[in-house]
């Protein structure tokens, strides 16, 4: 009988922990050990390269499973390298002591193939779902094999045994099922067969198992039954690494489809070879439709990570900045320093290479698609452009440089989605600012009055809509050394042609000042307006807060009532402002009164509310009588 062997008592707490804590989905454990099989073949065709005594024929090797449900066991077997009984005793019975990462770092490694496992643990997942775990192995160049058994923490037992082939199986006796844990589902066909595809289906050996086909009974066609076949279940070559020459869009499309990256076809694919410093595949796409939950807090940016064709996380965040978080794809890397778990990645210096250069290729190819893609990119730009101006924005304007260039806005002149680069490159020599008018949509911009006066300059106005747009542009500042100017701005940086505005100003003090008395806890100041032709009145702010941002800072939750310093203009040359000029001589309650309505006519114009509605409407009635 064997001697049972107790764990040093670092590794007995490590193994606690471990099971308890280290892995957040038991599923995991199938994933580990399919991983250290793999390992396994790779180490004889490691030695292949270097041994002329050994021949590496591809089609010998392969990793097996096999679920028995009476005997609650599964097994999986594997053709590779084996394990000596001191390499038992080393590999298995110090936690964390790692076979694999021993090999690798003694030996060069050729022709692409590398050692996925570093760490030791990854064996000892399997303790999540069995109560009793066996592993028989016979080593390369070994005629005896021997057998390692433990039932978890307390230790372990290994003794010589019979096996025909080299290579190692690993049988697990699944627990029963508990209130909390359904731990059937690991001897479950469709189950195993679903964390196979999920987890390991780019490993290169084939994964075969035994699986429940109908075929037809004796020599009757008609009649059915159920049988068992050998079926291999991963499919091996990831297109990731496969000659983008040998692809067509089609291959793609049928990628992002059959990974659940959206229900839309992307816009467009971009596949990275790197074999640098640091070598990594990758595959991106910029969908064509935003998911439904894409601006909310729900949403859960990320791109999958592979090391070698294992994967390691759904989505890793760290790989795409927040502002090209619509980006779906993966990246697997060789190169990946990985802690005791796969599940668990270090912010280490390899990976944040690989995220700024995968940002430099997204940025290239959005650039690339509007240049050579308007239509396109128009589209992407409809979905996904406020995630960029949010970009902007973020970060105190950090990332406006990245983003800029890619920034699009509807044109008064061109009628059309224009970018920066094209509105100044239109500018005639006596523009100083690039103009913006912001409003809820572009038709109710287009009638807004503050912007006649900038429009028959002819002078071009980008419109904004969105919510975000002028907070984005403040922190944006200027764009190729021209500032940006609001048409309600209180200076519009250009002379007017009508020189008689001071002497209207100075003429006509008193009125402007007692109107200013009226609406003196509403406004900043009356004035005489340089800006308006046909419409009588206007708001116009001075200082950073705009009439449109007072509007979405008022929606917010933590609303701190912030208020822009607004300023009412009025048009002196129409005939609304000879009506209160008459008025003020003979009846100041009536230039009261017209002030008041001015001044809600403005604010309506605007699309702020009215702050007394009741009052409005009495006041209209009073102009009636």
């Amino acid at each position: 009988m064997a001697t049972k062997t107790e764990f040093k008592a670092e590794s007995k707490r490590l193994l606690e922990m471990m099971i308890n804590s280290i892995y957040t989905q038991k599923e995991i454990f199938l994933r580990e050990l399919i991983s250290n099989s793999s390992d396994a073949i790779d180490k004889i065709y490691y030695k292949a390269l270097t041994d002329d005594s050994l021949t590496f024929e591809k089609d010998n090797y392969y990793i097996k499973l096999s679920a028995d449900k009476d005997s609650r066991t599964l097994k999986i077997t594997d053709t590779g390298i084996g394990m000596t009984k001191e390499e038992l005793e080393t590999n298995l019975g110090v936690i964390a002591k790692s076979g694999s990462l021993a090999f690798k770092s003694e030996n060069e490694l050729k022709d692409g193939h590398d050692i996925i496992g570093q760490f030791g643990v990854g064996f000892y997942s399997a303790f999540m779902v069995a109560d009793v775990v066996t592993v028989i192995s016979k080593a390369l160049g070994s005629d005896q094999a021997y057998k390692w058994e433990s039932e978890g923490a307390e230790g372990y037992t290994i003794e010589p045994v019979e096996k025909d082939f080299i290579g190692t199986e690993i049988i697990l006796k699944v627990k029963e099922n508990s209130e909390d844990e359904n731990y059937d589902e690991f001897l479950e066909e469709h189950r195993l067969r679903g964390i196979i595809k999920k987890y390991s289906d780019f490993i290169r050996y084939p994964i075969k198992m035994d699986v429940t086909v109908q075929r037809p009974k004796d020599d009757n066609e008609e009649e059915l039954e159920d049988v068992q076949e050998e079926e291999t279940i991963n499919s091996m070559v990831p297109i990731w690494r496969k000659n983008k020459n040998e692809l067509t869009d089609e291959d793609y499309e049928n990628f992002y489809a059959e990974k659940h990256y959206g229900f839309d076809k992307p816009l467009k694919h971009i596949h990275l070879s790197v074999d640098g410093m640091i070598r990594y595949n990758s595959i991106l796409y910029i969908p064509e439709q935003a998911p439904f939950n894409f601006y909310t807090k729900e949403y859960e940016k990320g791109l999958e990570l592979y090391s070698n064709g294992v994967l390691i996380m759904n989505k890793c965040a760290d790989l795409l900045p927040d502002y090209f978080s619509f980006v779906k794809g993966m990246v697997d890397s060789e190169d990946l320093s990985l802690n005791i778990s796969r599940e668990l990645l270090q912010h280490d210096r390899q990976l944040k290479v690989i995220a700024k250069n995968i940002k430099s290729k997204i940025k290239s190819n959005l650039l690339s698609m509007l240049k050579d893609e308007r239509e396109k990119y128009e589209q992407f730009y409809k979905s996904f452009g406020t995630q960029l101006k949010y970009g902007v924005y973020s970060d105190f304007g950090s990332h406006k440089d990245v983003l800029q260039d890619l920034l699009m806005f509807y044109s008064s002149t061109e009628k059309k989605l224009v970018t920066l680069d094209e509105y100044v490159s239109r500018m005639p020599e006596d523009q100083k600012y690039i103009y913006y008018a912001a409003g809820e949509s572009n038709e109710r911009i287009e009638k807004l009055p503050q912007t006649e006066l900038v429009a028959d300059k002819g002078y071009e106005i980008l419109y904004f809509t969105d919510d975000v747009d002028e907070f984005a542009i403040k922190m944006l500042m200027n764009y190729k050394e021209k500032e940006f100017k609001s048409v309600s701005s209180g200076d519009l940086g250009f002379e007017t042609e009508d020189q008689t505005n001071e002497e209207t100003e100075n003429d006509n003090k008193e009125l402007f000042d007692y109107m200013n008395e009226v609406l003196a806890d509403k406004v900043k100041n009356v004035r005489a307006s340089k800006r308006l032709k046909s419409h009588p009145v206007c708001i116009a702010t001075e200082g950073e807060v705009t009439v449109e941002m007072e509007k979405i800072l008022q929606q917010m939750p933590d609303n701190q009532n912030v208020k822009a310093d607004k300023v009412l203009e009025i048009n002196a040359n129409h005939d609304v402002f000879k009506s209160i000029k008459a008025a003020y001589e003979t009846d100041k309650e009536k230039v009261a009164l017209y002030t008041k309505l001015l001044f809600n006519q403005a604010l309506l114009i605007e699309g702020l509310p009215v702050s007394d509605p009741v009052e409005f409407t009495n006041d209209i009635c009073k102009i009636m009588d």
